[in-house]
């Protein structure tokens, strides 16, 4: 939930609802079609609102339309894209070179080349191109090309993360160059170098791809890929029963009733994805750290794993899973209702004789947003609520669209969605740095805490492994004495698919997921089971 663009789209399709109906079937018709056993359909949930990197779109990599300088493979570690090698890195963690593979072109033929590279970065971080995550390459200073093949990075400081940034996918400047990034029809017609070519796009209802027969990694098995946009759970459901689909992301009480099915697999990856209650510091109930302590001790997040995620998830102690690697052991809690109250009386937040508290005359009372049609926040919602009036602390349920939710986040909660892979620094800084506080998406809590300040700009400029280790040790144990947000759990997303192909793997996923994430992440790479 970085993106002000993304999430307003999300809103859009889900407005929709059932009227995507009318998805071709898996391997029917359609542009380039090939034949049933090469073609896949996929059913997701949300399209992206333009498929251009200027913007934003495959920053995190896996966008089948474009190849960054680097990928990462199945268990998240960095390899050479374009480029041939890892950087190298020099000047105290200020300077990363990276030379170009070689014979790689764009799909209309035109040789990729290191001012390709320039012109991607360059638009990015210019203050005219509306890319909302612009500020995750802040660090960069300059970016130059030297000769065809070499392209370098110079930064204003050490940036321990920088390598990771470069999965950003690289635009044709014989294109690109000649339109307005914000405007132009590159955002709907793109040209990359990746595995896959778009050929038809219908809002709403579906992206087909084509397979590159040029591309650089080997043409690909899946001829055609094709992903359905179906904005309701049961539908997506319905029509990967009937074979209308031959996968989909689904939640995990609908992805369950496929557990017998023997023509389908499940498979479950582990992500950073973490349902949020955000608590804004101006609201005089929610910026109250008293409250913010109270609510941390009352949810009881092994029960919303157990009933809401059906077990396909993690308690949720902070924005890091709990198996991550810079996860600060011992700050796992259990719900603690006693502490609780003994917070809040010695704050001065009373029992009234309704069972809420009240101080100075105001009852600790707030309004708890969610976005309209997303059961599993529907059901966070309702159970914190549940959670927090046992504490004395009386939260109002509301759904709504984001366009109604967007202007009330200073004031509001918001049950939110977050998460971010590749290093901790991508996640917590938007998440968690002052300066970003009411940035779009950005810091949705108002949260503004020195210590975390201190941290989080050690944590990027470190180079040193222990030091950062520290710096986000120190940066979770102070959330737990002043938590911004409460973190409920971290989710698994599930995706069902039919067997017929192999090499399927999944990776570690980000909050946003179904579009690129998810077991299709690599499908330039399946083959035939049989």
């Amino acid at each position: 939930m970085t993106t002000r663009r993304r999430i307003r789209g999300a809103a859009a399709v889900l407005a929709t609802a059932t009227a995507v109906s009318a998805c071709s079937a898996p391997g029917s018709g359609g542009t380039d079609a090939g034949a049933a056993g090469e073609s896949v359909v996929i059913g997701v949930s949300t399209e992206p609102d333009t498929l251009s990197p200027l913007l934003g779109y495959g920053k995190d990599g896996n966008s089948k339309l474009f190849d960054g300088l680097l990928a990462r493979t199945a268990d998240m570690t960095l390899k050479p894209a374009l480029a041939r090698a890892l950087p190298r890195i020099t000047d105290g963690g200020r300077t990363y070179t990276y030379t170009l593979r070689e014979g790689v072109r764009f799909s209309d033929g035109t040789p990729l080349t290191a001012r390709d590279v320039v012109f991607t970065y360059r638009t990015v971080l210019d203050d005219d191109t509306n890319n909302t995550a612009k500020s995750e390459l802040a660090a960069v200073k300059s970016v130059r090309a030297v000769g065809d093949d070499t392209v370098v990075f110079t930064l204003h400081h050490p940036y321990a993360p920088f390598a990771a940034r470069t999965v950003l996918p690289i635009v044709p400047e014989h294109i690109a160059g000649k339109q307005d990034p914000n405007t132009g029809p590159f955002n709907t017609k793109p040209v990359g170098t990746g595995p896959y070519v778009l050929v038809d796009w219908r809002k709403g209802e579906k992206l087909t791809f084509k397979a590159n027969p040029h591309y650089w990694g080997g043409a690909p098995k899946v001829k055609k890929l094709t992903m359905a946009i179906v904005a309701d759970d049961d539908v997506r459901a319905t029509r990967l029963r009937s074979g209308d689909l031959d996968g989909a992301v689904l939640p995990p009480n609908l992805a369950a009733t496929f557990k017998s099915d023997d023509g389908r697999k499940t498979y479950r990856a582990t992500s950073y994805d973490v349902r949020v209650v955000t608590l804004p510091s101006g609201n005089p109930v929610t910026g109250d750290t008293a409250i913010r302590r109270a609510l941390d001790l009352a949810v009881d997040r092994q029960a919303m794993v157990d009933k809401i995620l059906d077990g396909a998830g993690r308690p949720a102690y902070g924005p890091l899973p709990v198996d991550d690697p810079w996860f600060a052991k011992e700050t796992e809690r259990s719900r603690d209702l006693a502490k609780a109250g003994r917070i809040l009386d010695a704050a001065g937040w009373t029992k009234r004789e309704d069972g809420i508290r009240a101080k100075d005359g105001r009852p600790a009372r707030f309004t708890l947003y969610y976005p309209s049609g997303d059961k599993v926040r529907q059901d966070h919602a309702l159970a914190y609520a549940s959670d927090a009036k046992k504490a004395g602390i009386d939260v109002r349920v509301e759904s709504a669209t984001w366009e109604v939710i967007e202007p009330r986040m200073n004031r509001d909660a918001v049950l939110a969605g977050f998460g971010s892979t590749g290093d901790p620094d991508f996640g917590l800084y938007t998440m968690l740095h002052s300066s970003l506080a009411g940035d779009g998406f950005n810091n949705m809590a108002h949260y503004d805490n020195p210590a975390v300040d201190r941290a989080l700009e050690t944590g990027r400029r470190s180079q040193d492994p222990a030091t950062r280790k520290a710096a986000y040790d120190a940066l979770q144990r102070a959330l737990v004495k002043d938590p911004g947000y409460t973190f409920l759990t971290h989710i698994d997303h599930l995706y069902v698919l039919a067997d017929r192909w192999k090499g399927l793997t999944t990776q570690t996923e980000p909050h946003e997921h179904g579009f690129a994430a998810g077991p299709w992440w690599n499908v330039e790479d399946w083959q035939p089971a049989t």
